[in-house]
């Protein structure tokens, strides 16, 4: 007797553990519909995005050579149009630097100095390690209240998601400019970082590297 009891005790565990395990699936594709559907409205294309002040541009990888990422790369030409639109006045490039040999903005600058941005009209955040850190960093230590968020499809919902929640009145300009490698990959994993960013917004609120205030001036 004592033998089934604790057999169906255990059975009622493992039915217990298998629901909340569901239970917390369905939220987080719930969520990741929810941000894929109330963000969307706030995507739009080069010609069709209201003006901002400034733009802020997401980090990806670079290559050993220095070279831009094809991802990266598009997000920096896409910024790079719409400042030759008038959309924007200002780039905000932010990325990681957290070791000496690795500096996605200073590659992001020189590329967009390249395509003819002029250096007082790009600022740059050496410490954007993540999309919160870069937009509680664009919030509290350069000042940004307004701004188109340009990055990838697959990234910008959460992007947006997350600029908004820490008080930025963001927009979004898509960057695909190209069929990426993985694209299937990125767009898996944004279901577990929306959660993770819904989290931070609105729980932990997580404090990324800070510094002395530095608001940008246009």
């Amino acid at each position: 007797m004592k033998h089934r009891t604790w057999r169906h005790r255990l059975g009622l565990f493992l039915a217990g553990l298998a629901t909340a395990a569901l239970i917390c699936a369905f939220l987080v594709v719930l969520l990741r519909w929810w941000t894929n559907q109330h963000y969307g409205k706030a995507i739009y294309t080069i010609e069709t995005a209201p003006s901002r002040p400034i733009a802020i541009v997401f980090g990806a990888g670079v290559w050993p050579d220095g070279r831009l990422s094809p991802v990266l790369e598009d997000r920096v030409y896409t910024a790079v149009l719409l400042y030759r639109a008038g959309k924007v006045r200002k780039l905000l490039m932010t990325g990681d630097n957290r070791f000496a040999d690795y500096n996605e903005p200073q590659h992001m600058r020189e590329y967009a100095q390249a395509l003819g941005v002029p250096d007082e009209d790009i600022v740059l955040d050496y410490a954007g390690r993540r999309t919160y850190d870069s937009c509680y960093r664009a919030r509290h230590i350069f000042a940004v209240d307004s701004a188109i968020l340009v990055t990838q499809s697959y990234h910008l919902d959460r992007a947006l998601f997350t600029g908004n929640g820490l008080g930025i009145d963001a927009v979004g300009v898509a960057a695909d400019r190209r069929d990426y490698q993985h694209i299937e990959h990125y767009w898996w994993r944004e279901l577990a970082a929306t959660a993770l960013a819904a989290v931070e917004v609105y729980v932990t609120r997580p404090l990324p590297v800070l510094g002395e205030r530095l608001p940008i001036e246009y």
